[in-house]
């Protein structure tokens, strides 16, 4: 079972930073997860809410601010009181980094409540130019998302996201439309969901796996992946087995 760093080590460090990247490559972490958005001015920038006043020192939308000022935003000023300046990343940034490790990336497309033209080209673009084709998964709640990727970048593996409402016959509807991955939420999922995706050779990804009656669970029923703030207690558990 991979252990991914949702939104890097995110439980112990500021998320969507390279600080918190870095942490999870230091927690021996499979992977990372993170989340891109487009500034106002089209670049491609690693951030999780469509707005800003949640983990920074900010207010309004992404996409309001030119890169020149996210760049001035602080990433980590809700965490340990703002004591420490962390930039919003940009996915350029990022891939340059992850290029030198073996980290996967899941890549979440975050086109759901606002619909970012022609931020999923942008996105391949960077990974073709950094080539890490071979170590990146994308995912998206807007699936429409998911088709425009498959469209430009047939042979890359997504990862079908959905809210924690579920999906009944996921493994099916992944495979029917060409998708590698179902990424549901544990809090409805079981055993039997996992065994249907199997049947499909559908691989699933749990979002998000904190506690150790989750961890447990998720690696019983043969889950193929995690997302957690907390890699480093999953690879301490998932290594001890």
């Amino acid at each position: 079972m991979k252990i991914y760093a949702h939104r890097g080590a995110s439980g112990f460090y500021p998320e969507n930073t390279m600080l918190a990247f870095h942490q999870a490559l230091e927690a021996k972490s499979d992977g990372i997860e993170l989340d891109v958005q487009l500034s106002k001015d089209g670049h491609v920038v690693i951030i999780h809410d469509e707005g800003l006043e949640r983990t920074t020192d900010a207010t309004g939308r992404v996409y309001d601010y030119t890169l020149q000022e996210l760049q001035r935003v602080n990433a980590a000023a809700k965490w340990q009181g703002g004591n420490h300046f962390h930039p919003i990343p940009t996915f350029d940034e990022y891939c340059s980094w992850v290029r030198t490790t073996d980290l996967i990336t899941n890549i979440e497309i975050k086109s759901s409540v606002i619909y970012y033209p022609g931020l999923e080209k942008k996105t391949l673009d960077l990974i073709k130019a950094h080539k890490i084709e071979d170590r990146v998964i994308i995912s998206s709640f807007n699936h429409l998302s998911l088709i425009e990727t498959k469209r430009l970048a047939p042979d890359l593996p997504c990862g079908v996201l959905v809210p924690e409402s579920g999906l009944v016959n996921a493994g099916y509807a992944a495979k029917h439309f060409g998708f590698e991955y179902f990424h549901p939420a544990y809090a409805n999922l079981d055993g039997a969901s996992v065994a249907e995706c199997h049947r499909h050779s559908i691989a699933v990804n749990v979002w998000t796996v904190n506690t150790m009656e989750a961890l447990e669970k998720c690696h019983a029923w043969g889950c193929d992946g995690i997302f957690t703030n907390y890699p480093k207690v999953a690879r301490a558990y998932v290594d001890c087995l």
